[in-house]
């Protein structure tokens, strides 16, 4: 039988709507006829308040994640009951598990501040590790002044490569003036 919808109010005071289902047999019918008036409407009753007591001593985390031992609790202590009235419980399932609208898009908004906060700290790990790797390029560059050049040319040749119709790029100064005392028989001029 289905055990009609529940307003649970959960450990953590979240008012949570619960669908169940409870499937059980009667496994002696004198007992169920001498022992309670009507074994069915009896035990869908004690489903219900059994229902709530269950759920009311767990909060929403555990409610939503550990279903199955809940269930297996409910169905322990309603199998226990029943029992002395000639029904056994054989299953019992939660279809539904619902919560508040607000509460969701509360639940929703955390989640997606968590994620950002992830990919924030994700962002921040690489820029600290892009720049102690420029730090330590920077350092072997700065030994050797020839691969500053060398590097500059790289990048050149690296621009050179896209498709695009004009490049524009700046000379650094040593590189000029190396270009400017070819020819002329003094030595390389000023630049200015």
């Amino acid at each position: 039988f289905d055990v009609p919808p529940q307003q649970v109010l959960s450990k953590d005071s979240v008012p949570v709507h619960v669908d169940a289902v409870v499937y059980y047999r009667i496994f002696d019918p004198i007992i169920s006829v001498t022992n309670v008036v009507d074994v069915g409407r009896a035990t869908r009753l004690l489903a219900q308040t059994t229902l709530r007591t269950i759920l009311g001593g767990h909060t929403l985390a555990e409610i939503l994640s550990q279903r199955d031992i809940i269930q297996q609790e409910f169905q322990q202590h309603l199998g226990a009951a029943t029992e002395a009235w000639g029904a056994k419980v054989e299953r019992v399932e939660f279809k539904d598990v619902r919560l508040p609208q607000t509460m969701q898009r509360a639940m929703a908004a955390e989640a997606e501040a968590a994620r950002e906060a992830r990919a924030k700290v994700v962002a921040a790990q690489g820029e600290l590790n892009s720049a102690r790797a420029l730090k330590e390029a920077a350092e072997v560059i700065g030994r050797s002044p020839t691969a500053l050049k060398l590097r500059y040319l790289q990048t050149l040749n690296v621009i050179a490569t896209e498709k695009s119709s004009s490049i524009i790029f700046p000379i650094p100064i040593d590189l000029a003036g190396l270009g400017a005392g070819f020819g002329n028989p003094n030595g390389p001029s000023e630049v200015i």
